[in-house]
């Protein structure tokens, strides 16, 4: 499993909101897997991963979820993982809620790694003796730990795996951020846009420079309320949540991922 061991290994797995539905978890991490920067551009992941799931169900059980998105292209197997601590209404066979989404891209050259990895995961699901302290975990840190030892699990049966079983003790000593930081150098900052009719939106964040570049964009209020994501010099724009503010304002809260190397 080693696409999921790079997702732990390298920042990608994240915290989904509490009030997040099915829909919008799948089209958050997808977003996540957008801003791969070796991705060709515009390449739609949310919508071939919703596409598929409306087609066929990716449960996989024990509080899991599979989806992927089939790609045209060859390039590397990705995952990136989301955790929710309260569980997502899934639509299971079991009716249980889905703790953990492992989202995987799957290029045209790695169909057969992709299936390989599937059918090692379900079967470490089916042996993994702490499937139930692992859907009760409270932290990233926890769930982290757990999956590198479900992957340490899975890796026993087939043969010994060191890189592995480093990665697990070194995570042990380590704080996992809530967002992806080791990704190609891929940036992420949280940015909070009021919109209302009448007014010029105002965009509030750590990064001036981003700020400055959203303010500045024509057709911003439009975009940010019409749109689950967007892109904006260099940055892609995924809206996670909105609310009434006073009057017939909306506040959107968003995370900005700079899908490109340079500002």
């Amino acid at each position: 499993m080693d696409s999921l061991l790079d997702a732990l290994q390298e920042g990608r797995l994240l915290e989904i909101p509490d009030d997040y539905d099915k829909e919008d978890a799948l089209r958050f991490l997808a977003h996540i897997l957008e801003a791969v920067p070796s991705l060709p551009p515009d390449t739609d992941v949310a919508g071939l991963i919703l596409a598929k799931e409306a087609a066929s169900k990716t449960a996989l059980g024990k509080g899991w979820a599979c989806p992927d998105a089939r790609v045209p292209f060859d390039e590397d197997l990705i995952c990136v993982v989301g955790w929710s601590p309260k569980g997502i209404d899934y639509g299971t066979p079991d009716g249980k809620p889905v703790k953990v989404i492992a989202m995987y891209l799957v290029p045209e050259n790695q169909r057969s790694n992709y299936l390989r990895e599937i059918s090692l995961l379900a079967k470490a699901l089916e042996i993994y003796p702490e499937i139930e302290r692992l859907n009760a975990a409270d932290s990233l840190n926890d769930i982290r730990d757990h999956l590198l030892d479900l992957i340490s699990t899975t890796k026993g049966t087939v043969g010994p795996d060191s890189r592995a079983r480093m990665i697990r003790l070194q995570g042990k000593a380590a704080a996992v951020e809530p967002v992806p930081q080791d990704l190609a150098n891929l940036l992420v900052e949280p940015v909070t846009i009021l919109v209302g009719t009448g007014l010029k939106p105002v965009v509030l964040g750590h990064d001036q420079a981003l700020v400055e570049l959203l303010e500045g964009m024509p057709g911003l209020a439009e975009e940010v309320t019409s749109h689950s994501s967007f892109n904006a010099g260099g940055w892609r724009i995924v809206k996670r949540k909105d609310a009434s503010f006073t009057g017939e304002r909306l506040l959107i809260d968003c995370l900005a991922l700079r899908t490109s190397g340079g500002k």
